[in-house]
């Protein structure tokens, strides 16, 4: 078993990005502001053998630096082993970095109320400008609407550790992952405080 080093984090906001306090009305705009910009492009996610595990279209709502936003609807209900039922018109801003382990959705109900976000640990994505590609590496995080928050697919990740021969490299920045990801969710850093 791969020991996740979840208890030794120290959780500061020194070098992270925050996103300043706005009332909520104001935060609403500006996201809609900014969609109404946005570019169609495809999301890969793949296993770390290179097969594709999941597709789906987004828009490309802004890159800024490392961060790259993008806006997706779900087209039909779903049901999720881990989220249960998402409707049909459920919409997800997805978070993610070219630098960074790990990438971050926050979901909406189709009304517009939070859902949950979603936390995919993952090798940093490449985006050539119309497909953003990543390599999932099976850990996730589900934070629900109160914060509270469940780690997910642990032994999924010891299995394909195995399977696939992840590197030593792989695990230790997988797990760093979910230490930073830990902190941010506790500290409400961004896009946690959105």
């Amino acid at each position: 078993m791969i020991p996740l080093r979840v208890l030794s984090v120290l959780c500061s906001e020194t070098g992270s990005e925050t996103a300043k306090q706005a009332k909520p009305d104001a935060k609403r705009r500006r996201v809609m502001k900014v969609i109404t910009s946005a570019k169609a492009i495809v999301v890969r996610a793949c296993k770390y053998d290179g097969l594709l595990h999941r597709t789906w279209p987004a828009e490309l709502v802004r890159q800024e630096g490392a961060l790259i936003l993008l806006d997706a609807k779900f087209p039909a209900e779903i049901v999720h082993d881990s989220l249960g039922t998402i409707a049909a018109g459920t919409h997800s801003l997805e978070y993610y970095w070219l630098d960074r382990w790990y990438n971050i959705f926050r979901f909406a109900e189709p009304n517009g109320d939070l859902r949950n976000y979603y936390c995919n640990v993952n090798v940093p994505p490449t985006f050539d400008g119309q497909t953003l590609t990543y390599v999932d590496l099976d850990m996730d995080i589900l934070v629900r609407e109160d914060f509270s928050y469940s780690l997910l697919d642990l032994e999924e990740f010891e299995a394909n550790t195995v399977r696939y021969s992840y590197p030593a490299e792989v695990q230790a920045n997988a797990q760093d992952a979910v230490n930073e990801l830990l902190c941010m969710i506790r500290t409400r850093a961004f896009p946690f405080n959105i």
